[in-house]
């Protein structure tokens, strides 16, 4: 976001919780869901097997796998912050803070076997859906919420607040209505407008501040270089990610620097501070206190005191809807289904803590699935027939028709 105090980036998910809370087990996490190393070949059983033993990731399986986990349209998604922020106000006082972005076009999700057909048909419908609304001039609209906290240790959740596998209950921390954005224009340009847009949680503006949130700490080391890396040194100049008020700073040079003369300051022989012969000097603080977070411990690497890795999982599974527990039970089974049966049978002592008839409902789908599969192994046929052109092609009718269906076929849902 431009700001005149210069750019804010939210960086986040459409689903408000995540996998792991140790950023030191992000690397893994991310090796785990990618394809083999050896073969190439992506398999469900690497991504079980990391989260067999990260017994707090059941809570995002269970959304993931469910219709929440498969938004119809870029248009009809939800978006959070998913971690812990912190608000601080003129007097060096802070909350703490969690953001939400709500479509004010509905809620829709599709199942999996409605996103089969309709990736059959076009992978980029999501992509396609939102380019042509905003050019008939249907303009889609997120209000942005937010939910806000004592920055304390809240001994009366069960939780810790600053657990990013974690909802903060609506009924104790109720949702602000704060902001509100309207995509109006489509890019120009997609390479250099959105290919190139650089997002990092470090991205922020006085007043806002980081939490110990073990998660967000993590992601601000990482990102920045992440960009460097992905774009360029300077990718903080592209247009796209510049702000659009003046940039005072000694930082310059390395490949494609476009620094404007302008930015020099009044001596542009001096590149350095403190001078005494020109050059910038460093803003002071005055006028505005620090904040000076407050330790009545000892800060160290270690776990959190409150995991409590299954209570909201069980909550969230209780709270679907029937059809949502369904698809979630007939999803986990498929997947789980090709994986080793220690790995299964750790998945389902998760599902079971969370809730007895979730586990139970999956150590039943995964009996028939692995039946089914059985039974198909008698009948080892090379799969399709010889096929001439393929009627699928860009712009085709079905790619058109897809792109329709993934709203038409989807189900409405309300917020969580």
């Amino acid at each position: 976001m431009y700001t005149e105090d210069g750019n804010w980036d939210l960086v986040g998910n459409n689903l408000k919780i995540f996998f792991i809370r140790d950023a030191m087990k992000f690397p893994d996490m991310i090796h785990a869901f990618k394809a083999d190393p050896a073969s190439n070949v992506a398999n469900p059983q690497r991504m079980f097997d990391f989260v067999s033993r990260s017994p707090e990731a059941t809570h995002m399986i269970t959304f993931l796998f469910s219709p929440w986990g498969i938004p119809a349209t870029y248009r009809h998604m939800q978006g959070s912050g998913v971690n812990t922020y912190k608000w601080v106000n003129d007097k060096g006082e802070a909350v703490l803070v969690k953001y939400h972005w709500e479509p004010k076009q509905g809620i829709r999700n599709l199942t999996q076997e409605e996103a089969d057909a309709i990736q059959g048909k076009n992978v980029s419908h999501a992509t396609q859906d939102l380019y042509e609304a905003i050019e008939r001039g249907d303009y889609p609209e997120w209000e942005l919420y937010v939910q806000i906290m004592e920055d304390d240790y809240h001994p009366e959740l069960d939780f810790d607040p600053l657990d990013d596998t974690k909802l903060w209950p609506e009924d104790k921390f109720p949702w602000l209505p704060v902001g509100r954005m309207v995509l109006d224009r489509n890019p120009v340009d997609y390479h250099a407008e959105i290919e190139q847009a650089a997002f990092g949680t470090g991205v922020l503006v006085d007043g806002m501040d980081f939490s110990d949130d073990k998660m967000l700490q993590g992601r601000t080391f990482s990102y920045s270089d992440t960009q460097r890396y992905r774009i360029g040194a300077n990718y903080l100049k592209l247009p796209v990610n510049a702000p659009k008020v003046p940039v005072r700073t000694n930082q310059h040079r390395g490949q494609m620097d476009i620094r404007d003369p302008k930015e020099s300051g009044n001596n542009p022989h001096v590149n350095y501070e403190p001078s005494m012969i020109g050059g910038y000097q460093e803003a002071t603080s005055e006028g505005r206190p620090e904040h000076r977070p407050t330790y009545n411990a000892q800060a160290m690497s270690a776990p959190i005191d409150r995991p409590n890795n299954y209570g909201q999982a069980g909550e969230t599974y209780r709270n679907f809807e029937d059809w949502e527990r369904d698809e979630l039970i007939k999803n986990l089974s498929e997947a789980l289904a090709v994986c080793d049966k220690l790995i299964q049978d750790a998945m389902i002592e998760h599902f079971t803590e969370a809730d007895q008839d979730y586990g139970r409902r999956v150590r039943e789908g995964l009996e028939k699935k692995q039946k089914e599969l059985e039974e198909s192994k008698m009948d080892n046929k090379l799969p399709g027939r010889e096929a001439g052109q393929s009627k699928y092609r860009q712009g085709s009718l079905a790619e058109n028709e897809a792109t329709v269906d993934a709203v038409k076929n989807s189900h409405e849902a309300d917020p969580y």
